[in-house]
């Protein structure tokens, strides 16, 4: 997805709109939920996790495990495009901070600690995500 011309590019203010303050202040500012506290981390139905500012699709259901983190963790993105990466050195913490790769939305940290096949945990805040149940 790195063709500018399907990046989702909005204002604050375009956000704040769409937005509740709390998804505003994860997925535009880089917040972060407080474990067990999300809506999706203990979710077990079948479908696909979209971005919650853009819709793009970012993971499906047969990639998430309980990784007892407390929040939704993935062995893998939908595809890897949906997903951009970043060092982040906040909190006196080496990281990798993870995005939405349409519209940069903040959505978590990736861990080398996850499940095959891919052994990485996408650690991922419910308020940087919406869910579109299976039919």
């Amino acid at each position: 997805m790195s063709d500018d011309s399907k990046r989702a590019i909005k204002t604050d203010d375009e956000w704040r709109a769409k937005l509740t303050p709390e998804q505003f202040r994860i997925a535009r500012q880089g917040g972060t939920e407080r474990a067990f506290t999300g809506v999706y981390y203990d979710n077990h139905d079948a479908g696909i996790y979209r971005c919650v500012c853009c819709d793009a699709e970012l993971f499906t259901s047969d990639a998430k495990y309980d990784s007892g983190s407390g929040w939704p963790s993935f062995h893998s993105p939908w595809s890897n495009d949906r997903i951009s990466t970043k060092e982040d050195t906040a909190h006196g913490m080496r990281r990798i901070e993870i995005n939405c790769a349409q519209c940069d939305a903040h959505l978590g940290h990736v861990f080398d600690d996850g499940p095959r096949p891919t052994g990485l945990r996408y650690c991922v805040n419910s308020a940087s995500l919406s869910f579109e149940k299976k039919k």
